[in-house]
C-alpha cells in the first residue's frame, strides 16, 4: 500500500486517494519514488531490469508505435504486438476490394508473405535524463512568458545536439508539472515496418462502437507487426536486403493466467492527462469544448458513414479516419457523463478552497483568480474554434490545399532545371496525400461541416472567403469543382502547365488558407491571456508543491515513456448486465458467442471461430474451469496512447495487452477514481489461441517464448 502522506497529497491535488493503481511513472525515478510499494504488491524484479541505460531491461521491449499507440517486442526476431485498433489504418491500406485484410484478417506463413506498412515506424527509448536544475537556473533572469519560452527553446536545443552528436537519435526535451521540471529522452526509429498479421475484424473489433469503452468486452483487439533493419541492426528505410531486427530485450508470455490480487504493470506512451486541471478548466470542457466536438464528429460520421455503406473501396479507404473520429466522439460523450456523475467539478472545488485558504499570504494568491479569468474569457473562443477543427479533421480539402498549394507555388517559382529537379519529389508528395481521397466524399464532407461551422459561429469571426461564398448562396462544394486540388489529376496537370496565378485565385487554396491562419491565429489580447495562464497554472502545481513539500507528485501524460501499477482486480459496481463475466474480471469466448448476431455489423463472428468454440478445441490456453478467456480487468492507471501496451506481471513477462478503460470512470484522464477505474485487457492466451488454432501459424509461434 502507499503511505498514508502519498494519499494525504493526492486527495489534495483533487484525487481520489492513491493506491498502487494510480499514477504514471517516469521510468528512471521508479527506483527512488515506487520500487518499495511494487514490491509488496508483487513485483519479483530490481529497478535496473525494468530501466537500464547500460544493461538490457523491459524498456528495450516497448516501443512507441507510430506516434499515437504502443507496442511489444515479444521474440529476438522483431515481432511487435500491439492492438488490431493500432493497426486498423495500416491494415486498411494495405487492403483492397479483392484482399481485404481488415475484414477477413491475414497472417504470413513466413517473413516473405509479410506486407510493408507504408509511413508507419516505432520508436525506442534509448535513455533520458533529468535537465530542470540546468534549464530552471536559466529561467530565473525571464521576465516575461516570451523570454520564458526562449529560453527553454535555446537550451533544448543544446541538449538534444549534446545528445544526439552523431545524428543517431531523436532526442526531444519536454516539460513536465506544467514547466516546472524538465527532462531530455533520446529515441531511435525504426522505418521499416512489415505487417504479420492481425484477427477478422469481426474478433479484433467485435463490439464495434456498441461495446467500446464497455465492461464486459469480448473483443480480441490485437495485431502483429516486424521490425527490420539493416544488417548491422541499425535503422533503415525499407529494403528487400534488410533482415528482421534483433532486439535487446523480448517479453516471455506467461499462459498460466490470472486471478484478483495479482501484480500487474503497464509500460507505454500514454498521451496526456489533466490531474491538476482547475474546477474552472473542467467547466469549460464540458460547456464549451467537447460539445461542439461531439457534434462536428457525427456529422462527419454521418457523411462517411453514407459513402462508406455503398462502396467497398470508399470503406477501406475511410476506415481509419471513421474509427478515430466515433473513438473519439464516444470518448467525449462518456467524460461529460462521467463529470458529471462522479462529481468532479465538486471535488475539485473543494481542494481549491483549501489551496485558497493555504495562498492568502503567500505568491499564491492571485493564482485562481487568474485561472477563473482565463477560462471565462475564453469559454466562447474555444466554443468556436472546436467547431472550426470539426472542419480541418474531417475534411482534406480544408487542410491539403494550403499545404500542397505553397509547395506548388515554391515550384512554379523555379527555372526550367529547378523544376525538373523537383518534379518527381512533388509528384510522389501528390500521390500520398491523394491516395486515399474520393472527391464525392470530401465535397459532401467540406459542405456539411462548413455548413455547421456557419450555423455555429458569430458571422463577424468566419474567413472573408467563407463569408463571400455566403454571399452567392451556393453551395461549399461548389468549391472543389472549380479547383485544380479536387483531384490529383487535376494537380499533375498543373505540375505540367504551372501557372502561379490559378493557385492564388484556387478557391480551395483561399479557403484553407483562411481556415488554417484563422485557427493558428492568436491576438495580442488571447496572447496576453494565455501568458497569464501558463504562469497561474504552473504556480498552482508548484503551490501545491511547497504545501505537501515530503509528498511524492507525478506528472500529467505527455507521450513520454510512463510505467503504472496495481492488480488484476473486479469492478464491484458495474451494472448488472447479461455476460458471463461471473467474477466481473475476466470475459470467455462463451460469452464473445452469446452476442453473436450473425451478418450484424458489430457482432457477427467467423464460422471457423465458432466451430472452434462448439468443439472446445481450446489447446492449452484454457483455464482451470475449461474456459477460453478473451479480455480481463486491472487497476492500472492508463489513458490514449496506453493502446497496445504490454500488461505484465511481478516476474516481467507478458499476460495481456491493454487496449481500453470503462465508461463508468470516463473521467479518469482529469480524475483518477479508484473504486470505478479500470484497465480492460486482451488476455495473451486468446491471443496465441487466435494464431495457433484459428491461423495454424506454427512458424510465428516458433519464435515465441511462453511460459506457464
Amino acid at each position: 500500500m502507499k503511505k498514508t502522506l502519498l494519499c494525504l497529497c493526492l486527495i489534495f491535488l483533487t484525487l481520489i486517494p492513491a493506491k498502487a493503481d494510480e499514477g504514471m511513472w517516469l521510468m528512471m525515478l521508479i527506483k527512488r519514488l515506487n520500487y518499495i510499494d511494487m514490491q509488496e504488491e508483487g513485483l519479483k524484479l530490481t529497478p535496473e531490469e525494468i530501466y537500464s541505460v547500460n544493461n538490457s531491461s523491459l524498456k528495450d521491449a516497448i516501443v512507441s508505435f507510430g506516434g499515437f499507440c504502443t507496442g511489444e517486442i515479444i521474440s529476438n526476431q522483431g515481432l511487435v504486438l500491439t492492438n488490431h485498433h493500432c493497426g486498423y489504418s495500416n491494415i486498411a491500406e494495405l487492403s483492397t476490394p479483392e484482399n481485404d485484410y481488415l475484414k477477413n484478417g491475414y497472417w504470413a506463413k513466413n517473413t516473405q508473405q509479410e506486407l510493408p506498412a507504408k509511413n508507419l515506424f516505432v520508436r525506442f527509448l534509448v535513455k533520458m535524463g533529468d535537465v530542470s536544475e540546468r534549464i530552471n537556473n536559466l529561467l530565473k533572469k525571464a521576465k516575461t512568458e516570451k523570454e520564458r519560452a526562449e529560453i527553454i527553446k535555446s537550451e533544448s536545443d543544446k541538449i538534444e545536439k549534446e545528445n544526439n552528436s552523431d545524428n543517431k537519435y531523436t532526442v526531444v526535451v519536454k516539460s513536465f508539472f506544467h514547466g516546472n521540471e524538465f527532462y531530455y529522452f533520446v529515441y531511435q526509429d525504426y522505418k521499416d515496418i512489415r505487417f504479420v498479421g492481425a484477427p477478422p475484424s469481426s474478433i479484433g473489433k467485435f463490439g464495434g462502437d456498441t461495446d467500446n469503452w464497455e465492461w464486459p468486452r469480448h473483443t480480441g483487439d490485437f495485431s502483429m507487426f516486424r521490425i527490420y533493419a539493416d544488417k548491422n541492426g541499425d535503422p533503415a528505410e525499407y529494403s528487400n536486403e534488410n533482415i528482421p531486427y534483433t532486439p535487446k530485450h523480448s517479453l516471455t508470455l506467461n499462459i498460466g493466467g490470472v486471478k484478483p490480487g495479482d501484480f500487474t504493470m503497464v509500460i507505454g506512451y500514454p498521451g496526456t492527462t489533466s490531474r491538476y486541471l482547475s474546477s474552472y478548466g473542467i467547466q469549460q470542457l464540458i460547456s464549451y469544448e467537447y460539445p461542439p466536438f461531439i457534434e462536428a464528429s457525427k456529422k462527419a460520421m454521418d457523411v462517411l458513414k453514407k459513402h462508406m455503406d455503398g462502396d467497398k473501396a470508399i470503406q477501406l479507404n475511410y476506415a481509419g479516419k471513421y474509427a478515430s473520429l466515433a473513438n473519439y466522439w464516444k470518448n467525449r460523450i462518456g467524460m461529460i457523463e462521467a463529470i458529471n456523475k462522479n462529481k468532479v467539478i465538486e471535488d475539485k472545488i473543494e481542494k481549491e478552497k483549501q489551496f485558497a485558504q493555504w495562498s492568502e499570504k503567500t505568491n499564491y494568491k492571485n493564482v485562481l483568480s487568474d485561472l477563473e479569468n482565463y477560462y471565462k474569457q475564453t469559454n466562447n473562443t474555444i466554443r468556436e474554434r472546436m467547431y472550426l477543427f470539426g472542419v480541418m479533421r474531417s475534411s482534406s480539402y480544408a487542410v491539403i490545399p494550403s499545404k500542397l498549394g505553397d509547395m506548388l507555388k515554391t515550384y512554379t517559382e523555379q527555372n526550367e532545371m529547378g523544376r525538373e529537379a523537383m518534379k518527381s519529389k512533388l509528384i510522389e508528395s501528390v500521390n500520398s496525400m491523394y491516395q486515399k481521397i474520393y472527391p464525392e466524399v470530401e465535397k459532401d464532407l467540406l459542405e456539411e461541416l462548413i455548413g455547421l461551422y456557419i450555423i455555429k459561429v458569430n458571422i463577424d469571426n468566419l474567413p472573408q472567403s467563407i463569408r463571400n461564398h455566403i454571399l452567392k448562396e451556393t453551395e461549399f462544394k461548389t468549391l472543389a469543382n472549380n479547383s485544380i486540388f479536387e483531384s490529383k489529376e487535376k494537380i499533375i496537370n498543373y505540375i505540367n502547365n504551372p501557372n502561379k496565378k490559378l493557385i492564388d485565385e484556387d478557391p480551395l487554396y483561399i479557403l484553407s488558407k483562411d481556415l488554417i491562419s484563422l485557427y493558428m491565429q492568436k491576438d495580442s489580447k488571447n496572447k496576453r491571456l494565455e501568458d497569464n495562464f501558463n504562469q497561474a497554472q504552473r504556480l498552482y502545481i508548484k503551490g501545491l508543491e511547497k504545501t505537501f513539500p515530503n509528498v511524492k507528485f507525478y506528472p500529467d501524460a505527455n507521450s513520454t515513456m510512463r510505467l503504472t501499477y496495481g492488480t488484476v482486480k473486479t469492478l464491484q459496481d458495474n451494472p448488472q448486465k447479461p455476460n458471463d463475466a461471473k467474477l466481473n474480471y475476466y470475459t470467455t469466448l462463451k460469452g464473445m458467442i452469446a452476442k453473436y448476431k450473425k451478418d450484424d455489423a458489430e457482432f457477427d463472428l467467423p464460422q471457423k471461430l465458432i466451430d472452434l468454440y462448439n468443439a472446445k478445441d481450446y489447446g492449452e490456453y484454457a483455464n482451470e474451469n475449461g474456459e477460453l478467456p478473451i479480455d480481463f480487468l486491472s487497476n492500472n492507471d492508463i489513458t490514449g496512447g496506453n493502446s497496445g501496451s504490454p500488461i505484465i506481471n511481478g516476474k516481467g513477462e507478458l499476460i495481456g495487452l491493454a487496449f481500453d478503460g470503462n465508461w463508468e470512470a470516463m473521467s479518469g484522464n482529469i480524475q483518477f477514481d479508484n473504486e470505478l477505474q479500470r484497465c480492460i485487457n486482451t488476455d495473451i492466451r486468446f491471443v496465441l489461441f487466435i494464431i495457433e488454432k484459428y491461423y495454424g501459424s506454427t512458424e510465428t509461434l516458433k519464435e515465441i517464448k511462453t511460459i506457464k
